[in-house]
């Protein structure tokens, strides 16, 4: 039975992934700030886990490398999204920067960090970013959403990097981003109100059908819930 671990798993798209994977019999750990009653309910070791807390990533680190299992698949999924009249550029704080990057950028960096030893043991190991499209430079016709933006596109940047260190060890790395997905990340309204968004469900059984589609000639790219590459 091949593991997995997804952050971000008490809603969303986390904790719809979390439900595609035990579909298709994955001993699967998730990881959240909070575990509600729909988590708790279903079949999987739950977690709390704060990624914007080195201490709390090493506890669930600890716990799971002791447990001397391989982990095939590693799902950054958490993620947090600043009011957009606070995300401007008249507004945007230092706090605000910060507590984006924390959870938007440290922490997948350091959970994965923290899970590379079992991740290495696994025979086709795949860890999968959750970016967003706004985190592309080349794409950015809009301007605005300072922290979110610049938290996905240093992502990004961290995950090509990742891509190239573990490429000899044969760990595919993919970037991804969902798209408009009714989740209640954006407190604006937009998402819902635009008519591409789709549910939580809809954007992880695609998502994972581009993870389960690519292999180390796609490792370090930034691919479309839809399944096309996007650019930088």
């Amino acid at each position: 039975m091949p593991t997995a671990v997804v952050t971000g798993a008490d809603s969303g798209i986390g904790h719809a992934w979390v439900k595609v994977l035990l579909g298709e019999d994955y001993d699967v750990y998730t990881l959240d700030i909070t575990t509600g009653p729909k988590l708790k309910a279903l079949p999987c070791q739950s977690f709390k886990c704060d990624l914007n807390s080195q201490d709390s990533i090493t506890q669930f680190a600890t716990h799971f490398n002791s447990l001397n299992k391989p982990l095939d698949l590693l799902l950054n999924i958490a993620g947090i999204m600043a009011p957009k009249p606070s995300d401007s550029l008249e507004n945007v704080t230092s706090t605000t920067l910060l507590q984006t990057f924390q959870t938007n950028t440290f922490g997948p960096l350091l959970l994965t960090q923290s899970l590379l030893p079992r991740i290495l043991e696994a025979q086709t190991p795949r860890i999968g970013l959750m970016s967003s499209r706004v985190g592309s430079i080349a794409d950015n016709s809009s301007g605005g959403a300072y922290s979110y933006r610049a938290s996905k596109a240093a992502l990004n940047s961290i995950g090509k990097s990742m891509s190239m260190d573990l490429k000899s060890k044969g760990v595919v790395v993919l970037l991804l981003h969902p798209g408009y997905v009714i989740s209640g990340l954006d407190k604006s309204g937009e998402t819902e109100r635009n008519p591409d968004a789709v549910l939580p469900e809809e954007a992880a059984r695609k998502l994972w059908a581009v993870v389960k589609s690519k292999g180390m000639e796609s490792t370090g790219t930034f691919w479309h819930r839809e399944g096309f590459e996007l650019e930088w």
